[in-house]
C-alpha cells in the first residue's frame, strides 16, 4: 500500500506542477497591458534628459498618449519594428500629442489612429526621423486628418520618415517657422506634403507619389499666422500624384484636383528647383490666388495673390493628361491638347507687375500657360516669354536644433 500511495505521490506532484506552468498559463495580454501602462506612466513621469524606450512589436493603445515636457527623446527600434497601434481606439483625438520644446522622436510607426497620428502643437527644437505614420486600410475619408503634424512650432526637422494613408495631409507642417523635411516619403495622402502658413522652409530629397496633390504650398485665410512666404522645393521626385480625392466633406483639401503634382496657393517668395515632376495627371506645376474662380475671402487681413514664385532647372515627363481642375478642364475642351507643364492663374494684385509673379529663368523652354482669371477658356497664352527672367536665390534653412545632422 505505501509503494502505491508513493507512485501515486511521484506521478501527482510533476503533473500538478506542469498544470501550473507559467507557460500553459492565460497571460498572453499581461506583458502588451503592462507595456501601455509603463509607457503613458514613463510619459507622464519624464524630466529633461529621459530617454523612452519602445521595444520590438506591436503594441496596442486605445487612448491617446501626451507629453508635456520637454528635453524628451521617444526611441524605438525601427519604424518597421517598433509600432505603436491605435487600431482599437476609444478615446482622444490623436495618437501621440506633443507640446513640449526640445523633442525628439524617431524609429518608430504609429497606426490607424481615430484623428491626427503625430501632433505636436506649439513646440520649438523638434526632430521627427525614420518615423512612419499610416492607415493601413489605404485612402478611405474615415482616416485620420494628419499623419505627422507639426503646428505653430519653430525649428522643425522631419528626415527619413514615411506617412501614409492621411485623409488630408501626410506630413504636415503649418503656421510655423524654420522648417525642414527631407528624405522622407509621402504616399496614398490626399496631401502628400504640405507647408501651409509657414516661413523659411526647405523640402527636399523626398518622393511624393500616389497621393491627390504631392507637394502642397499654401497660405490660407481665418488661422492666426499668415503671410506664408520663403519655400525652397529642391531635388524631389513628385510622380504619379493621381489617387482620387478622399478628403472628407468641408475640408479645404478636398479642393486639389487628383493628378496634381506641386501646388502653390496664394504663397510668397518661393523657389522650385532641380526637382522630377512626370506622370501627374491633372498638371505637374500650378500656381494661383485663392480668388481663382470667384472664391471670397472674408479675412481682412488676408493677401490671396502668390508672388515672386521662381521655377527652374526642374525636369518633366509625361502628365496633363486628364485635366481635373475646373478651370482646366474648360480650357482642355477647346484646347484639346495636355496641360503644360506650368500652369498660372493669372490673377495679379493690383499695381503688381504681373511678369515678376512667376519666373520661369532665362531663354525657358517649359511649357506654360497663363489661364488669365480664367474667365474665358479661349483668353489664354502659351507664351512663356514674360516669364523669362529671375530672381534672388532663397538661402538655405539652418537649424539651430539639437541633433540636425
Amino acid at each position: 500500500m505505501k509503494k502505491i500511495i508513493k507512485c501515486f505521490i511521484q506521478l501527482f506532484i510533476p503533473a500538478l506542477l506542469i498544470g501550473c506552468s507559467p507557460s500553459e498559463s492565460p497571460t498572453t495580454d499581461l506583458p502588451e497591458l503592462s507595456f501601455q501602462e509603463s509607457f503613458q506612466t514613463q510619459l507622464i513621469e519624464a524630466e529633461p534628459g529621459s530617454i523612452i524606450e519602445v521595444p520590438a512589436g506591436v503594441h496596442n493603445f486605445s487612448r491617446s498618449l501626451s507629453l508635456t515636457v520637454s528635453g524628451v527623446t521617444i526611441r524605438g527600434a525601427g519604424m518597421d519594428q517598433s509600432i505603436l497601434s491605435f487600431a482599437n481606439q476609444a478615446q482622444g483625438a490623436e495618437g501621440l500629442l506633443v507640446t513640449a520644446d526640445d523633442f525628439v522622436i524617431e524609429d518608430l510607426a504609429i497606426e490607424n489612429t481615430i484623428g491626427d497620428a503625430l501632433k505636436i502643437n506649439e513646440s520649438k527644437n523638434v526632430i521627427i526621423r525614420r518615423v512612419r505614420t499610416e492607415w493601413t486600410n489605404g485612402p478611405d475619408p474615415e482616416n485620420g486628418a494628419y499623419g505627422i503634424y507639426p503646428v505653430q512650432s519653430q525649428n522643425i526637422l522631419i528626415e527619413g520618415s514615411v506617412a501614409i494613408g492621411a485623409a488630408d495631409a501626410g506630413i504636415y507642417v503649418g503656421q510655423s517657422s524654420q522648417i525642414i523635411v527631407r528624405n522622407s516619403r509621402a504616399e496614398y495622402n490626399v496631401a502628400g506634403i504640405e507647408i501651409e502658413n509657414s516661413t523659411f522652409a526647405d523640402v527636399y530629397d523626398n518622393v511624393a507619389t500616389n497621393n491627390t496633390g504631392g507637394i502642397l504650398v499654401f497660405d490660407l485665410p481665418n488661422l492666426e499666422v499668415q503671410g506664408g512666404q520663403s519655400t525652397r522645393v529642391f531635388n524631389n521626385e513628385v510622380y504619379r500624384n493621381n489617387t482620387e480625392n478622399f478628403a472628407p466633406e468641408g475640408a479645404i483639401v478636398g479642393n486639389v484636383p487628383p493628378g496634381t503634382g506641386l501646388l502653390i496657393l496664394a504663397n510668397d517668395n518661393i523657389e522650385v528647383f532641380e526637382n522630377q515632376f512626370w506622370d501627374n495627371n491633372n498638371v505637374n506645376i500650378m500656381i494661383y490666388s485663392y480668388t481663382l474662380g470667384g472664391r471670397k475671402i472674408e479675412d481682412p487681413n488676408y493677401d490671396p495673390f502668390p508672388e515672386q514664385i521662381y521655377i527652374h532647372d526642374n525636369e518633366y515627363r509625361g502628365g496633363g493628361t486628364i485635366p481635373r481642375h475646373r478651370l482646366l478642364v474648360a480650357w482642355h475642351e477647346i484646347a484639346q491638347v495636355n496641360t503644360p507643364n506650368i500652369v498660372w492663374g493669372g490673377l495679379v494684385k493690383e499695381g503688381n507687375d504681373s511678369a515678376t509673379i512667376v519666373c520661369l529663368g532665362l531663354n525657358s523652354s517649359v511649357s506654360f500657360l497663363n489661364l488669365r482669371g480664367g474667365l474665358d477658356p479661349e483668353n489664354v497664352s502659351y507664351d512663356p516669354t514674360p516669364h523669362n527672367c529671375v530672381l534672388p536665390r532663397l538661402t538655405a534653412i539652418d537649424l539651430d536644433s539639437p541633433g540636425d545632422d
